[in-house]
C-alpha cells in the first residue's frame, strides 16, 4: 500500500512539474509577442517621424525638435533603411563602420537577416521617397527567447539530482537492510555455534568414533565461516595475497561432495597457484552462491562447467549450467535485491555476490550469456 502511494505521489509531482513548465512557457510566449508587438509600433512610430520630415519642409520649432527626438531614440533595435532598389541609405545600431569596414557586403548581410526576422515598414512620399525600413529584434527579446530552454534545463537538472537523492537514499536504505540483517544472522548462529564447539570437546573426551568427529568439526568450523562472512558485510575486509586456484576448487569439492550425484560437474583450472588479492571467506561465499543458483536452476540434474583463465592483467571464472535460463526482461534485474523467480528465498544471494565482487574486490560480476531452457553462463572478472 505504501508502495502504491509513493508512486502516485511520484507521478502526480511528474504532472504538476510539466504543467508548471506549459504554464510558465505559455506566459513567457505570451509576453514574447506583447514585447514584440510594442517593438513594431515603436518602430512605425520611428517611419512615420521619417516621413513627416520628408513632407513638411516648413515644421515649427517645437514640432520639429519633437520629431528629431523621436528619431534619435531607437533603443537598441538594430535599424537598416533602404530605398526601392534595396540601396541601404542609412542604419542605427548595427555593428558596422564605413570608415574602417571597406566592404560593404557585410552590411547586405546583415540586412539579409533583419529581412528574415520581422515584416518592413514602408516609408513613401508621392513620387519621390519609397523606402522600406528593416528592423531586427532587440538585445531583451533575444534573451527572452532563450528564456524558456534555460527554464527546461534548470527544471531537468532539478529533476535528475532528485532522482539521484531517491536513487541513492533506497540504496543506502538496502544496504543498511543487508548489514542489519547480515549482522543479526552472525550473531544468531553464534550462539549455538559456541555451544556446539562444546559439545563436541565432551564427544571427543568420551571416545565417541574418530570420524563421526571429524565430520561434526567440518561442520562446525563451516558454521565458523558462514558466521565470519556474514560478519564482514557492512565494511570493507582485507584483502590479502591469497591463491585462487586453491580457493575455487576447495569450494568446488565442497559443493560437489553435498551436492545430488545426477549432477555431472567439469571444470578447467590451471595447475599452477596464482596468488592475487582477494578476501578467501567472501571470494568462496560468491563462488557458493553463483553454483548454487545454477544448481537450483538446474533442479539438481545438469551439466556444471567452471572456467578459470589466467589473463595478462585479470582472472577471469566462468560459470556454466545446464538450466532453464533466465528470460531477457530478468537479466538485468537478478542482482537486484529481493529479486527471485523461485518459490522460496530472500532473493539475496546474486546481489551480494555482485557487492563482493564489484564494491570489496573492485572487480566485475555479469551474465555473459543466457538462453531459455539451455542454461545461463556467469562471469566474474577480477584484477591480479
Amino acid at each position: 500500500m505504501l508502495k502504491l502511494s509513493k508512486n502516485h505521489i511520484n507521478n502526480w509531482w511528474l504532472l504538476v512539474s510539466f504543467l508548471l513548465v506549459t504554464l510558465i512557457v505559455w506566459n513567457t510566449n505570451i509576453l514574447f509577442q506583447i514585447l514584440k508587438q510594442e517593438e513594431r509600433t515603436k518602430m512605425e512610430l520611428w517611419a512615420t517621424a521619417q516621413q513627416e520630415l520628408i513632407e513638411n519642409n516648413d515644421l515649427s520649432k517645437d514640432y520639429g525638435s519633437l520629431l528629431f527626438d523621436v528619431l534619435q531614440k531607437t533603443g537598441n533595435t538594430p535599424i537598416i533603411q533602404s530605398n526601392s532598389k534595396g540601396k541601404i541609405i542609412d542604419f542605427k545600431n548595427i555593428q558596422w563602420n564605413a570608415e574602417v569596414d571597406k566592404d560593404s557586403s557585410e552590411l547586405y548581410k546583415k540586412l539579409e537577416l533583419l529581412k528574415k526576422q520581422n515584416t518592413p515598414i514602408t516609408i513613401q512620399y508621392k513620387n519621390l521617397v519609397d523606402q522600406k525600413l528593416y528592423y531586427g529584434d532587440s538585445n531583451l527579446l533575444k534573451k527572452l527567447q532563450y528564456y524558456p530552454i534555460a527554464l527546461l534545463l534548470i527544471i531537468f537538472l532539478f529533476a535528475t539530482v532528485l532522482y539521484f537523492f531517491f536513487k541513492t537514499s533506497r540504496i543506502s536504505e538496502q544496504n543498511r537492510l543487508w548489514v542489519g540483517m547480515a549482522k543479526e544472522t552472525a550473531h544468531q548462529i553464534g550462539t549455538p555455534l559456541t555451544s556446539l564447539m562444546g559439545w563436541l570437546a565432551l564427544i571427543k573426551e568420551r571416545g565417541i568414533d574418530d570420524e563421526s568427529i571429524e565430520e561434526m568439526g567440518k561442520d562446525i568450523d563451516r558454521l565458523k565461516i558462514i558466521t565470519d562472512r556474514f560478519s564482514k558485510v557492512g565494511s570493507f575486509p582485507k584483502l590479502e595475497k591469497k591463491d585462487i586456484v586453491k580457493l575455487t576448487l576447495n569450494t568446488i569439492n565442497y559443493l560437489k561432495k553435498r551436492s545430488s550425484h545426477y549432477l555431472e560437474w567439469k571444470w578447467s583450472i590451471p595447475d599452477k597457484k596464482i596468488r592475487i588479492p582477494i578476501n578467501s571467506s567472501l571470494f568462496s561465499w560468491t563462488l557458493e552462491n553463483i553454483i548454487n543458483n545454477s544448481i537450483d536452476a538446474m533442479k539438481g540434474k545438469g551439466n556444471i562447467t567452471i572456467i578459470l583463465k589466467n589473463e595478462k592483467k585479470v582472472i577471469n571464472i566462468i560459470i556454466i549450467d545446464t538450466g532453464k535460463g533466465i528470460a531477457n526482461k530478468n537479466i538485468s534485474l537478478v542482482f537486484n535485491p529481493g529479486f527471485t523467480t523461485k518459490k522460496r528465498g530472500w532473493g539475496l544471494g546474486l546481489s551480494l555476490a555482485k557487492r563482493i565482487i564489484e564494491d570489496y574486490h573492485k572487480g566485475q560480476l555479469r551474465i555473459k550469456d543466457s538462453e531459455i531452457n539451455k542454461g545461463t553462463t556467469f562471469e566474474i572478472i577480477l584484477r591480479k
